[in-house]
């Protein structure tokens, strides 16, 4: 039989040390799908093929094993409405920095241009999710159109799109397919002067904070002997918090939307703010132009600046650039900001995250904050965290606690729901030893409910832990704090774990605090796919580490206008459930 264009295609990815594909199989992709059914599968030195329910959800699971592998990983769709699905996924993938392949399928070639039936236009359709995307036309240009797109994905750290009709997939390979090469990452040093200023900069502040991000991955020693040397306080983002948290003396918490602890404050009251591999976007929670001098450090040159004035730049590795300017830098003799901090950042933990994890265990609807809290100290010490976008995104940031083989991942950047669960999908194909923790929304879960039938047909031990609270958690505390009374935004109560158990997964219905420790065991301890329904408090929201008179102002409001349509009750019990949220001084 001769090797099809679809053979070449597969063997490029076999080559690339892929090991699995995502997607629905059908019509215009049928070529590329038969071609991995001939590799004999994974174990056999090919591939294997992955069907989720829906594209979607291969895009997520994709990128989540690239975000958790750093190698490429590959989704695919069919023709029209197959591969449009896929560019949600595709944009939280290129977002996060995940090295990903999309094949999308197309009409036959003679077709495109005349409207034919599911005609769409991949190569243009992904143009804001991809950094490369082109259109096969010949069996001689496809193997290097995937190949240029293999490099580009693991080069550019992001989505690479190869739009393939299934006709041409079908055509007989032409001539050899480029082999697939690859280096070892490069170390990113900044130039001199710019060094130099930073020292400069360092050795003039009284007063020097810290905020680091995703950027200081393999440089936390690095780091926090840095923020010792300068007697910094140590703040970080929600991507940051895995790489930088623990271990780590001068820990003060996260800002942002999510954040807790004195990391707000620390930045604010600073001489000198050093920005660290971080590109977190709510300028809104860093200091205003000229309050603080602001130096920032990223090896993606294009981060520089864009959301915050910054007065020294550095184009660098966090590590590098730390190694490089040390030996120019005074060590701090004052520590008195940095003990201050640090001070006002334990007293905030006990009183605001810590008192609603505490002696809690009888009071019923459960706080969702006691169950993160015991997810916390029961999960695995290498466990993998995968979290839905919204109120799971707070308990997690909030409670899990990182300690350097821990992984958390989610929709960190693009803040779509529905994204855990198909990212566990992905974490446990590419971690089959490892525990994968789904921490689910009923909002985030029932969006895309059909991957709980991929988790029960390939039994992967997922363990999906269900925040039900009925409603949209995240979205009510928009409307809130903008002045709206909360509106369309809750749901019918559902039984998670009567589901799941329809489809032969383990699962079981917690409703009172004392039954979570049980069930949570119990699920950890099944040899399978496992699902705990946690039914949680509905009025139990986050607030932000500091809060505007603004946002008061439009809490008093909606609640004025809760009251005026008759939800004095309502009001009254909401009012005193995030009384509990509201951080004090």
């Amino acid at each position: 039989m001769a090797t099809t264009v679809a053979d070449q295609l597969i063997a490029q990815l076999i080559d690339a040390r892929v090991h699995r594909i995502y997607g629905i199989v059908g019509d215009s992709l049928n070529p590329l799908v038969d071609a991995v059914r001939r590799t004999g599968g994974a174990k056999n030195g090919g591939i294997d093929w992955v069907h989720v329910r829906n594209e979607e959800a291969a895009a997520f699971a994709a990128g989540a094993e690239a975000q958790l592998t750093g190698e490429l990983a590959v989704c695919a769709g069919s023709c029209g409405p197959g591969n449009l699905h896929l560019i949600n996924g595709l944009y939280d993938a290129h977002r996060s920095g995940a090295p990903v392949l999309a094949i999308a399928s197309h009409i036959p070639s003679a077709q495109i241009g005349s409207e034919y039936f599911q005609e769409t236009h991949p190569d243009r359709l992904f143009v804001e999710c991809s950094s490369y995307r082109e259109l096969v036309s010949t069996a001689e240009q496809a193997p290097r159109v995937v190949n240029s797109a293999l490099r580009h994905a693991i080069a550019m750290k992001g989505v690479a799109v190869v739009s393939l009709p299934g006709d041409i997939a079908e055509l007989d390979a032409v001539g050899t397919a480029p082999a697939f090469v690859t280096t070892l990452p490069p170390t990113i040093v900044p130039a001199e002067g710019d060094v130099r200023a930073l020292a400069d900069a360092i050795n003039a502040a009284k007063r020097v904070a810290i905020f680091a991000g995703a950027g200081v991955a393999g440089a936390h020693d690095e780091v926090v002997a840095f923020a010792d040397l300068l007697a910094a306080p140590l703040g970080h983002s929600l991507r940051g918090k895995e790489w930088i948290q623990y271990d780590n003396p001068f820990d003060v918490g996260m800002t942002g939307l999510l954040g807790y602890g004195a990391a707000h404050d620390g930045i604010h009251d600073a001489d000198l703010l050093l920005l660290l591999g971080t590109d977190f976007p709510y300028n809104q929670f860093l200091p205003d132009a000229g309050d603080v001098v602001i130096a920032q450090v990223d090896a993606r040159a294009e981060h520089l600046g864009r959301r915050a004035s910054v007065t020294v730049p550095l184009h660098g590795d966090v590590a590098a650039t730390i190694a490089a300017v040390t030996p120019l830098i005074d060590r701090t003799p004052d520590r008195r900001f940095l003990d201050r901090t640090l001070k006002h950042h334990a007293k905030l933990l006990d009183s605001v995250v810590g008192a609603y994890a505490k002696n809690v265990e009888r009071k019923t609807p459960i706080h969702p904050e006691f169950a993160a809290s015991l997810l916390d100290d029961l999960a695995a010490d290498d466990a993998i965290f995968t979290a839905d976008t919204g109120m799971c995104n707070v308990w997690t940031a909030r409670y899990i606690n990182p300690n350097g083989k821990r992984r958390l991942i989610g929709s960190f950047l693009h803040g779509s729901m529905a994204n855990a669960l198909p990212q566990a999908v992905g974490a446990q194909f590419s971690h089959p030893g490892r525990q994968v923790v789904s921490v689910s929304g009923d909002g985030g879960l029932s969006m895309l409910l059909g991957e709980l039938v991929t988790v029960a047909a390939y039994k992967l031990p997922v363990k999906i832990i269900v925040f039900n609270n009925s409603t949209l958690g995240m979205v009510k505390v928009e409307m809130l704090v903008d002045g709206f009374p909360d509106f369309g935004v809750d749901v019918p109560m559902v039984d998670y774990a009567a589901l799941a158990e329809s489809l032969g997964i383990f699962g079981q219905r917690v409703e009172k605090p004392t039954q979570i420790e049980g069930a949570l065991r119990a699920a950890f301890a099944f040899d399978g796919p496992a699902l705990v329904d946690l039914v949680t408090d509905p009025l139990a929201l986050s607030l932000p580490p500091t809060i505007t008179g603004d946002q008061l102002k439009g809490f008093a409001l909606a609640m004025s206008k809760v009251v005026m349509n008759g939800g004095v009750g309502e009001a009254v019990k909401l009012a005193k459930t995030n009384l509990r949220n509201i951080p004090r001084p």
